[in-house]
């Protein structure tokens, strides 16, 4: 069960091009998309989604082409756009159940497969509840709900922690793992944690292009020996941020501990660290190493 891509790219109107020349082939597990906002994430998933149609390049999926064959992959496509909308009057089992009798899955096959669903995104005692009366995670349980309810092989969710608290987003996070082992999740973020959290393999995408796509042991590999640690005062700090890229900072009685990456110490108090994803992220994204991926 693979997902390939060819060049896909697609341009909007003013000659703008939201993405370019992704190439990859995706299989079983989450693959992190990863990027500031307008990287392209976005576009990428309406693509496999079947929401949009790619101005140059193709998708297969199981032999079929996305853009010319949609109804082959959305058989096996479950989906949770960035902005999710609810019925705020239903509560969640009438929602789903709305929904599963559009798919063609209706009684008691389709009312087993809900009550399935929300147990296993905890929402059980709350499933007569109003939905506009449940917190933004439950919400998003409730997309991620809707998006399995055939069961599919791909499942595609975009920015689904944007707005929630860290412990909801924990939650959320340990989910998707939970239900990556037999098929793909493509999750997107532009927040480093999450990705860092649950994915097996990471794209990282700037302005439309992808700049890698890797293990995360490889990304950790291509900043080894390049990330350290300095302890600064507070008025040294600028002229630190002004002539490296820091990572981030942390305040001590002693002084501010920087996080610096780099090629060359910054000073001669540096000690190397053990680098991270986002050390990696950073690193690509200001152009340090390497030029776009060509695939």
């Amino acid at each position: 069960m693979i997902l390939r891509t060819d060049h896909l790219g697609k341009r909007y109107k003013g000659n703008v091009w939201g993405l370019k020349n992704f190439s990859a082939a995706i299989d079983t597990g989450i693959l992190g998309l990863l990027g500031p906002n307008g990287a392209g994430k976005s576009t990428l998933m309406k693509i496999l989604a079947t929401v949009t149609r790619p101005t140059e390049g193709s998708a297969n999926w199981d032999g079929y082409d996305v853009a010319g064959s949609p109804e082959n992959i959305r058989r096996s496509l479950g989906y949770l756009p960035q902005d999710f909308g609810v019925y705020p009057n239903l509560n969640a089992v009438e929602y789903l159940s709305y929904l599963a009798a559009a798919r063609g899955i209706s009684g008691k096959s389709g009312k087993r497969r809900i009550n399935q669903l929300l147990e296993l995104v905890n929402l059980g005692e709350a499933r007569k509840r109003r939905l506009g009366s449940l917190s933004g995670g439950m919400k998003q349980r409730v997309g991620i709900a809707q998006a399995l309810l055939n069961d599919p092989q791909l499942l595609i969710v975009d920015e689904p922690t944007a707005g929630l608290d860290p412990e909801e987003r924990i939650r959320f996070r340990n989910l998707l793992s939970e239900l990556s082992g037999n098929r793909i999740v493509i999750l997107s973020s532009h927040i480093v944690s999450d990705i860092e959290a649950v994915a097996t393999s990471i794209a990282i995408m700037n302005k439309g292009h992808l700049l890698t796509y890797s293990t995360p042991e490889e990304l950790l590999r291509s900043v080894q020996n390049k990330v350290w640690e300095i302890t600064i005062s507070s008025i040294e700090l600028p002229e630190i941020k002004r002539t490296h890229l820091v990572s981030n900072t942390i305040r001590t009685v002693d002084g501010v501990r920087a996080r610096v990456v780099g090629e060359q110490e910054p000073n001669n108090t540096a000690r190397r660290a053990v680098p991270t994803i986002e050390d990696a992220y950073l690193l690509l994204l200001n152009g340090k190493q390497g030029e776009p991926h060509e695939g």
